[in-house]
């Protein structure tokens, strides 16, 4: 499917939403949810019904996501983080409901990329206020999505020294983290500590002395570690067994 028909695709779907005709919308979206759909072409459909209200487009988000297809997720994902501007709090509840709901790794990472990483990227302050409480909910998937969500925010700060502040108070938000022991939710803590060792090494390799004497997991660790130089994965290692 080309770049304008998915978009054509989208305006015509959006029209039957914004009339009430959930089925019908469903019925043009479901064969493209079917197949292999390229990630982009699924954003590029999400977009236009993005346009639509939250309450307008909840039913038939409930309805993408009753059959639980891996697209689906791409979709509801470009829905949701059409409303950040709109609508911050609310955006996030529905997110957590269908990460939940989901029940699924793919479909957490789809959208804790795509809803609280882009939320961190766009609206920093109040994102975070709203990731704080999904530390300690529970359900592991909502856990995990934190850490995917700071991955997000540290793969496209790229390591601007403008942005260290922001990745420290980053860095606080996954602290209570690193003793998190279900795997579901260890895997994306880590993933987002990995990501922000890349663009903020020296930051991480000085936090993370002060970590290690809890208790942890030890892959927690070693995806921290993993883009740190040797010569700081030797200091911390060496710290970790004093």
């Amino acid at each position: 499917m080309r770049a304008q028909e998915a978009r054509d695709l989208g305006e015509r779907i959006t029209a039957l939403v914004q009339r009430g005709q959930v089925p019908q919308a469903y019925e043009l979206l479901a064969p493209v949810l079917a197949e292999r759909t390229p990630f982009d072409t699924l954003r590029r459909i999400g977009a236009p019904v993005g346009r639509l209200q939250l309450n307008q487009v909840d039913p038939f988000l409930d309805l993408i996501a009753t059959d639980k297809t891996e697209g689906g997720w791409v979709v509801i994902s470009r829905v949701l983080q059409a409303q950040l501007d709109r609508e911050l709090p609310a955006t996030f509840v529905r997110c957590h409901d269908f990460i939940i709901a989901s029940d699924v790794w793919y479909a957490t990472d789809t959208l804790g990329e795509g809803v609280p990483g882009q939320a961190l990227v766009g609206h920093f302050q109040p994102a975070l206020e709203l990731l704080e409480p999904w530390r300690e909910d529970d359900n592991a998937w909502v856990r995990r999505s934190v850490g995917v969500a700071v991955h997000f925010w540290a793969k496209r700060s790229r390591g601007v020294a403008e942005q260290t502040a922001r990745a420290a108070e980053l860095l606080n938000l996954l602290e209570p983290m690193f003793e998190e022991w279900d795997m579901r939710a260890v895997k994306g803590v880590g993933w987002g500590l990995k990501t922000l060792g890349k663009y903020y090494p020296n930051l991480v390799s000085g936090w993370l002395p002060e970590q290690t004497s809890r208790r942890h997991r030890a892959l927690m660790l070693r995806k921290a570690l993993t883009y740190l130089s040797d010569e700081q994965r030797v200091r911390i290692r060496g710290e970790e067994d004093l």
